[in-house]
């Protein structure tokens, strides 16, 4: 780090940021002044770093990400994980897959991403009711040169193209699943996350469980024979999204732990 950068680190830190926050906004905006200055206000004010910088790495992508999606997480990456080892347990050369309330198309593109590196040509249909997200998602979607991936406004499934029906091979979604009582005693920086990409009504007694069900619940007509669900959902939902899925028509159903060995995933397979 040169002395200039190393100074500039230093009035941030006085200033009251932490210093491996310092250093990432000097390495992303240089020693001008004013814009580093503008930014470290933003951060100071509660805004998270992700948002300030306007772009966070999501396993082999770096996204764009602002205040119309979520943040990417580490967690959702294991999703990633999971829902390619749904894909490799059949002989798909072209996958189709449907990403869920897509948000900044993270979990798709990379699923994108990942198969064309590894030579599985995927199309990747990519959902959001948010045109905001869709718009971002886009971004990212030509900013990393993924053209196998197209995008539908759609709430969940309602906009989706009938004729999609029973064709599907994976599932993905991270749909909101945060109860609102939950959310209120969370990290005040969620805040300035689409609280409608966090929170979601109580169903069947269960805080914030009303839009994980209903994605377990109508998911299954999508898929083909041989399809997936791979869902992300709240630490204490698994008992009920397990119970849902077996419900809901999915004939082999499991709960996966998270690195920090919290119930985290649900895969459903059809058969």
């Amino acid at each position: 780090m040169t002395d200039t950068n190393a100074e500039s680190v230093n009035r941030l830190v006085a200033a009251g940021l932490d210093r491996r926050e310092a250093r990432w906004l000097v390495e992303e905006f240089g020693t001008e002044t004013s814009t580093l200055s503008a930014a470290a206000e933003r951060r100071l004010a509660g805004e998270p770093l992700q948002y300030v910088i306007g772009h966070w790495p999501f396993r082999s992508l770096d996204l764009d990400v602002d205040a119309r999606v979520l943040i990417p997480r580490p967690e959702t990456e294991e999703l990633v994980t999971h829902a390619l080892g749904e894909l490799a347990r059949g002989d798909r050369t072209t996958p189709l897959i449907l990403d869920v309330g897509c948000g900044s198309g993270a979990i798709g593109l990379a699923l994108a991403d990942e198969l064309l590196a590894r030579g599985v040509r995927a199309s990747v249909v990519a959902l959001d009711v948010s045109l905001d997200a869709l718009d971002v998602a886009k971004a990212n979607a030509r900013k990393h040169s993924l053209h196998a991936v197209s995008f539908v406004q759609s709430h969940w499934f309602d906009g989706l193209d009938p004729s999609l029906r029973g064709r599907i091979d994976l599932i993905v979604a991270n749909p909101p699943y945060v109860g609102a009582e939950e959310f209120t005693t969370l990290d005040p920086v969620l805040r300035y996350e689409p609280l409608g990409a966090l929170v979601a009504e109580d169903e069947r007694g269960i805080a914030g469980f009303r839009d994980v069900a209903h994605v377990i619940a109508t998911s299954s007509a999508w898929l083909n024979d041989d399809g997936a669900l791979v869902l992300e959902h709240g630490e204490h939902q698994g008992d009920a999204a397990l119970v849902l899925a077996k419900e809901s028509g999915f004939a082999d159903v499991e709960d996966r732990a998270d690195v920090a060995g919290r119930s985290r995933v649900l895969v459903a397979r059809r058969r």
